[in-house]
């Protein structure tokens, strides 16, 4: 069931910004590419969160600082070992939903290490601030979730 929203913010939110669907309960954020492009370029972050399948693989990615840079690059390093990747937000539109809605998916790719293939994937933003940014993917393969959130250091 979708919640009510005042018109005139429906209005504004649908002028100026993209949705994204949450995971599976049929509810919309509004989510602003330009703004997640902004908050996630600003400073360092870590992952405080990563579930593949239900697992907690959070213990992997510990002492990893991660950067997402303006040209696309992303970098982690935990003092020891540095690697390199890439990042970008995409927008499509929502055949789900009106034609002025548009999906916006968080991009994230490394080529290696196993653990950080798994970051690797077309992500939804479930909520994001100027400090947290968490996202989610559901597996066209078997149904299963993954989550992952970043936290800025």
């Amino acid at each position: 069931m979708r919640k009510v929203i005042n018109p005139l913010l429906l209005s504004f939110a649908l002028v100026s910004c993209s949705t994204d669907e949450n995971n599976g309960d049929n509810e919309t954020i509004v989510v602003n590419a330009e703004e997640v492009k902004a908050i996630i370029t600003d400073g360092e972050w870590r992952i405080t969160f990563y579930a593949d399948s239900d697992v907690d693989d959070t213990d992997n990615y510990n002492g990893y600082v991660f950067t997402f840079n303006v040209d696309g690059t992303l970098g982690a390093t935990n003092g020891s070992t540095s690697l390199s990747g890439a990042w970008s937000i995409t927008e499509s539109e929502n055949n789900d939903t009106d034609e002025r809605e548009r999906d916006v998916d968080f991009n994230i790719f490394f080529a290696s290490p196993d653990i950080f293939e798994e970051l690797a994937n077309d992500w939804n933003i479930l909520n994001y601030n100027d400090a947290k940014m968490e996202l989610w993917d559901t597996s066209v393969d078997d149904g299963s979730t993954d989550y992952l959130n970043f936290e800025k250091t």
